[in-house]
């Protein structure tokens, strides 16, 4: 990383932005604060509620792009929702449209970490579990960094407990908490390039 800067391009749906968290932090703002390259940290959040994967893959590029800093240390989260298993969209053409976000993000020289959909409605678990399973195979072979927080918090009492206090989809300061420490505890130090005590 040297002695640049680092700006942080989070694209993803509301979970990224935190909806929900009367705290306002969401999981990415629980990372930002614990996260501490020795050059400042700029975070910024593009989210759009509800958006599938073919309505980030049509928008990513552009929003990035506004926002890289050729005298900063430039990355990429890609935060997916659950919003292809709402939208009936097929395996395949979620994992293709991953699949073209990360190709792109590499021809722009954009290091890319992704983190997949956390659980929902109980109902909508095997199609979750099958999308995140898509979601992390597509970024295993490309080399991307991903984290599963599907598998973890599917039968997790606090996770459970958390969505069950709001609306069932969203959750609180404690299924927020989870995640960051699912993104925190996957490699994220390291494909920062920063010491893994860091966390």
């Amino acid at each position: 990383m040297g002695d640049v800067p680092l700006r942080l391009v989070v694209v993803g749906d509301e979970l990224a932005a935190g909806a929900g968290d009367p705290k306002g932090l969401g999981w990415t703002g629980r990372v930002a604060a614990r996260t501490h390259p020795p050059t400042p940290l700029t975070l910024l959040t593009l989210a759009v509620p509800g958006e599938s994967t073919t309505a980030l893959g049509a928008r990513w590029e552009d929003e990035v792009a506004r926002r890289v800093d050729p005298a900063a240390d430039t990355r990429l989260v890609i935060a997916l929702g659950r919003a292809d298993a709402d939208a009936g969209l097929s395996l395949a053409r979620s994992r293709l449209n991953l699949a073209n976000v990360l190709d792109v993000a590499e021809q722009r020289r954009l290091p890319t970490f992704v983190v997949g959909p956390p659980p929902g409605r109980q109902a909508d678990g095997e199609k979750l579990a099958e999308l995140s399973g898509a979601f992390a195979d597509v970024a295993t072979r490309r080399r991307v960094p991903y984290v599963d927080t599907f598998t973890p918090l599917a039968a997790h009492e606090q996770w459970l407990a958390d969505l069950a206090q709001g609306d069932g989809l969203l959750p609180r300061q404690a299924g927020y908490g989870l995640i960051a420490w699912l993104v925190l505890h996957a490699g994220w130090h390291g494909w920062l390039g920063l010491p893994d005590d860091a966390a």
